[in-house]
């Protein structure tokens, strides 16, 4: 697990981070918010601590960064003081916790585990039932489908041929196989009903007929998404 550390008080940081390698996570530690923020630009974080009052750009405005980049780990903030309008923006802005300075380190190692708990939880429910294809979004859970954040309309015929075409992400699927798993009925020769199918969520999917970017034609054997 990796671990953000942003404080400008060396002392504190220093802490944090001792605290944490005891607990065997790794710990990015900085004192600067160019140097955390280009951490966070170039490592798979599993969760950051930001102190609100550091220089440079504040604790907010870095936890403001993350979540505009998309990020969803944890983030905690250190405050020497919590006043309720702080704790509304960060609440706002996608903060999870609050740690109020002077702590005690293991409380603050207990939040950590907490909040990381959560996390890996989360991002498991989400691997099992949401697949992600460069901005092709699918939910199998909620049977939607997103390209780019805007919904697709799709049927649920349409949407189960996708999900097993995804599903099977890397492999070629034939026609045969595409019918019969998502038909349940015997596949007959000359059926060109898997062929209509594969060009309506390709037209919904706004795909060039020439150069597909998802579903891809193999020609004399079947479709595969890569």
């Amino acid at each position: 697990m990796n671990i953000l550390v942003l404080d400008d008080e060396k002392e504190i940081a220093d802490l944090v981070e001792l605290y944490l390698k005891n607990e065997n996570y790794n710990v990015y530690k900085f004192y600067t918010s160019e140097k955390a923020i280009e951490c966070i630009n170039t490592v798979k974080l599993d969760l950051a601590i930001l102190d609100v009052m550091v220089k440079g750009k504040n604790g907010f405005e870095i936890c403001k960064l993350i979540r505009e980049k998309n990020f969803q780990f944890p983030v905690i903030m250190l405050t020497a003081k919590i006043a309720d309008n702080d704790k509304i923006t960060g609440l706002t802005i996608g903060a999870d916790d609050y740690i109020t300075k002077p702590f005690n380190p293991l409380e603050l190692v207990a939040r950590v585990k907490s909040q990381l708990r959560r996390y890996t939880k989360y991002n498991k429910n989400n691997k099992e039932n949401i697949i992600y294809i460069n901005g092709l979004e699918i939910n199998k859970e909620k049977h939607k489908c997103l390209l780019y954040d805007k919904e697709i309309e799709l049927t649920p015929l349409e949407f189960d041929i996708l999900l097993y075409l995804a599903t099977s992400r890397g492999n070629v699927v034939s026609s045969e196989e595409l019918f019969e798993k998502v038909w349940k009925e015997k596949y007959l020769e000359n059926n060109n009903t898997v062929m209509v199918h594969i060009r309506r969520i390709r037209e919904k999917l706004k795909e060039d007929t020439k150069n597909p970017k998802f579903i891809k034609t193999v020609w004399g054997v079947g479709y595969k998404i890569e």
